[in-house]
Order: structure tokens, then sequence, then C-alpha cells
């Protein structure tokens, strides 16, 4: 199959250091190519990939020292895409809606997943107006407040089994918090938790422009006290060494969390996960297997002792059965194979059934091969 991504131009494909969409991208990119589609990839042109590569602008736009406006950088590879439609079976679009209006004519052909919250009041009239588009969600969770949408399936992340090796026997005695800081992601709440249970905290995450104020004047007093270590902005490298040796990963979230990607980057370690009861926490938490669920802070210190004492083998096994960049593959290529031909501006809502929760497979399957050399094209 013939099959074009559009990625976000912010960050690369897979990103240098932090970033959830184009992360899932690469991955999802990579296990379709190996699964012997031919994929052509639209992103920035730093990202790297075992596809044909399309440069939408030279290099991610948040790293790149020129601020590319990325209004200019979208025109332009959206219309190439247009451009060149007829080389493509299904077009899968990462993008919320920029696509709309140019590919209305296509809606039937495409696919769009969407990555980010949809509790936002101005979001339901543009999903009313494009409704022939089909939508892929992330999480069930995240339909709950945009329930009339189009949605084809829900298609949960997944991750390549050898991105990060299982760590059973942890040497950190620590706990983690890792992702970005901002007043949603509750890394204040991280902090107390652990200095309430007497263990250590390491912080591993990235601080947006927008967020900076709340850091300077809500976070950074915080770190001054004793056992909270803040590392910044990491790669997959380091992330994978965070998250391995930690005890548990802490995820006091305060929002609609779509998805939480740094909860199955941990349980692919093999370390469990205390989160508080929001948004997809509870699709993607097996209860007492790959971690446990808390409502406040009393309750989770309180819960730190049982976290921490989850079996490890069983965390990664669970991911194995679960949350594959393989199985996210299969899911998409269900949903392409559905896509193509479509003449009816809404179908019927495909159902993505997925393994047994809490099952383990037998063995851990490594990831086929080696990437081929990818083609780059610059959009002009």
């Amino acid at each position: 199959m013939r099959i074009a991504q559009m990625a976000p131009l912010i960050e690369s494909v897979p990103p240098r250091l932090y970033g959830g969409t184009e992360r899932v991208v690469s991955y999802l990119t990579e296990e379709l190519v190996r699964l012997g589609h031919e994929v052509t990839l639209f992103a920035s042109g730093d990202s790297r990939t075992a596809a044909r590569l399309v440069a939408g602008a030279p290099a991610a736009i948040r790293l790149d020292p020129q601020s590319y406006n990325p209004i200019f950088q979208y025109t332009c590879v959206l219309d190439e895409l247009w451009r060149r439609n007829g080389e493509f079976d299904v077009f899968h679009f990462h993008l919320d809606v920029l696509q709309f209006p140019l590919f209305r004519p296509l809606a039937g052909r495409t696919l769009t997943t969407l990555h980010g919250r949809l509790d936002l009041p101005h979001l339901d009239p543009i999903y009313q107006r494009f409704a022939e588009f089909p939508l892929v969600s992330i999480s069930d969770s995240q339909r709950k407040a945009l329930p009339g949408a189009n949605y084809l399936a829900t298609v949960h992340h997944g991750l390549p089994l050898d991105l990060f090796p299982a760590r059973l026997h942890p040497r950190g005695g620590y706990l983690a918090f890792v992702g970005r800081i901002s007043p949603e992601k509750g890394v204040d709440r991280a902090i107390e938790i652990a200095r309430r249970a007497r263990l250590p905290l390491r912080i591993a995450a990235k601080v947006d422009p927008v967020d900076e104020a709340y850091f300077r004047e809500r976070i950074a007093p915080l770190l001054d006290g004793p056992g909270v270590e803040f590392i910044g902005e990491v790669a997959d490298r380091d992330k994978g060494e965070i998250l391995g040796d930690a005890l548990a990963l802490l995820f006091p979230i305060d929002w609609p969390e779509p998805f939480g990607l740094a909860m199955i980057e941990a349980m692919a370690c093999g370390t469990p996960v205390l989160a508080f009861r929001n948004g997809s926490v509870d699709e993607v938490i097996d209860e007492g297997i790959t971690g446990v669920v808390a409502s406040s802070v009393e309750e989770a210190t309180a819960m730190v002792p049982r976290v921490t004492a989850l079996d490890r083998h069983r965390v990664r096994r669970t991911f194995e059965t679960r949350f594959s960049a393989r199985r996210m593959a299969e899911d998409y290529v269900r949903l392409y194979e559905a896509a193509v031909g479509r003449s009816r501006p809404r179908e019927a809502e495909t159902v993505i059934r997925y393994p047994e929760r809490a099952r383990a497979p037998a063995r851990v399957a490594k990831a086929n091969g080696s990437a081929a050399a990818a083609v780059t094209t610059q959009v002009s």
C-alpha cells in the first residue's frame, strides 16, 4: 500500500529531545516500512527514516535558530502533498485540522489521528463543518469531550519492543518524573509525593516558553529542597536509563490526558506507574499489574510501597502485549485498507480488538531487519 504520513514540523521525526506526536509518527512509519508498505513521510528535513522523506521545513521548527513560521511551512508542504496526491492510496495526517479545506475532495482516503486535548470550546464547530473526515482517537477517554465527531476507531500508541531494555533490578532507589513542566502535568504534586514518601525524585522534563514563568515562580523554588534533582530535557537514551533505574514513574496529572506516552515508556523498562485518575490513565494502566491509580497526594503517598513492589517482569510482559509498535501499525493498516475506495462520507465505526489486558506473550519479539536508506525530497 502507498501511504503518505504527514507529521508536524515542530520537531524532527523522531525528535532529538522531547516530542510526543513526532515520536509516535516515527514508530508507526518505521513499522509500516518493515511490514512492506511504500511509505512517504512529510516531515522536517532533519528527520531520520527508512521511508521516503519529503522535507516540509529544512529542520525542526522548535530547535531551528531561524525560527521558521509554521503556517508558511505547513502551507507549502500541504500543497506539495496535494500536488502529488495521485501517488498515494491513503493519507494519514497528524496535524489536527490544517489539511481539512484542501483535502475535502479526498476526505474518504484520509485518516486524521487526534493527538491533543479535545475539551476546548472552538473545536466542536470545525469537526461539525468537516464531518466527512474520518478521525482516529488515541484513547476512548479522549472522545468524551467531543462525542459527536466522526471517529473511525481508537488506536492506542505503541513503542518498538527494543527501544528501551527492561531493567528488572533497578539500581537508582528513586522515583521519576518524565515529560514537560506545565501546571497540568503535576510536577509539584510529584515533588510533594516523593518528599512525603522519603524517596529521591529525578525530573527529566522540558520547559516550553509558554511555561517559563510557571517554572520560575512555582517549580524552581521547590527544587532547592532536599531529594529533588532537575535534569531537564533528555533524549531517548538518557530517558531509558532514568526510567529503567527508577522504582516507579510518577504521573500525577491534572488534565484530561489524551494518552500519556511516558506511561508506556516506563512500562517498556519494566517500571511501574503511579498515576492520578484523569484522562486515559484507567485505559493505559492495568491496576495492580503495571501500576496503581490514585485520586489525591495523600492517597498516592500511601500507595508508593505498593507500586514499587509490583512485579517488573509482569510490567514488561504486559507492555509487550498491549503497546508494541507492531500492534499499533497493524491496527492502522486495517483502517488504511478500509479507507481505500471509501465512497461514502461517513462509515460505520471500525472496531479495533486489542489483546486481552494483563495477558503476556511467551517471549519478546525483536523488531525485524535494518532500516533502508531514506530518499529525501525538499519542498521548495
